[in-house]
């Protein structure tokens, strides 16, 4: 018999063949995806962890608290003082069960190419620990020196300068940039990405400052 002799499949079993082949694929794929998920879901939660941690070290010592600080965390509602209409969390560090800092998740809005998100330290006492820049898109070269890794000034990163600062010390009407009347250096040219900074920085040490107690509890 000849192969114009035998017998076609119509269109509708080719139809239903061809589905069948792309669920039995969908079906396997899936199955893959979701046994790698499970075998990895750990590994990728714990590094993600340790890079947080990692990240929260550069500004809180580790010697300055002995929780777990990861699991001590406070979750906020809409908090639009730390630029965070949608809420966000605050992490509480305790040394020997009291009180030894508060890390906070902030946004500035405002930066040159849209918001700028930190993590920002502020002791028990209202001092400020420290300020990392954890996403932001200034211009490279230009607005980028708020985040020390971007920062050509190894030795005095711009971002340093608020460490060490308190509402004591330096009232909240001065923690501007100094072309605003406050008391914080920015780079010539790139002056909106310092303000927006400094302004997001200013906003979390005054709610650190009114909302310590509650906070802490």
């Amino acid at each position: 018999m000849s192969e114009q002799n035998l017998p076609q499949p119509s269109p509708l079993k080719l139809s239903a063949s061809t589905a069948g082949v792309m669920l039995l694929f969908t079906l396997v794929f899936t199955g893959l995806m979701a046994g790698t998920y499970e075998l990895t879901r750990d590994t990728i939660a714990a590094s993600a962890e340790a890079e947080q941690l990692r990240l929260i070290n550069e500004i809180l010592p580790p010697a300055g608290y002995d929780n777990a600080l990861l699991q001590d965390v406070k979750i906020l509602g809409s908090t639009p003082e730390l630029g965070l209409p949608k809420g966000g969390k605050v992490w509480r560090a305790r040394k020997a069960g009291q009180p030894a800092a508060l890390v906070f998740e902030t946004v500035a809005p405002d930066g040159y190419a849209g918001a700028v998100r930190l993590v920002i330290a502020v002791s028990a006492d209202g001092t400020l620990g420290g300020v990392r820049v954890t996403e932001h898109h200034e211009t490279p070269g230009l607005g980028d020196y708020i985040d020390p890794k971007k920062d050509k000034n190894k030795a005095e990163p711009w971002i340093a300068q608020f460490v060490g600062k308190t509402l004591t010390t330096l009232p909240l009407e001065r923690w501007k940039v100094k072309k605003d009347g406050g008391d914080f250096v920015y780079r010539t040219g790139a002056t909106i990405s310092a303000r927006a900074v400094t302004n997001a920085v200013a906003r979390t040490v005054a709610y650190a400052h009114a909302q310590r107690d509650a906070l802490y509890q």
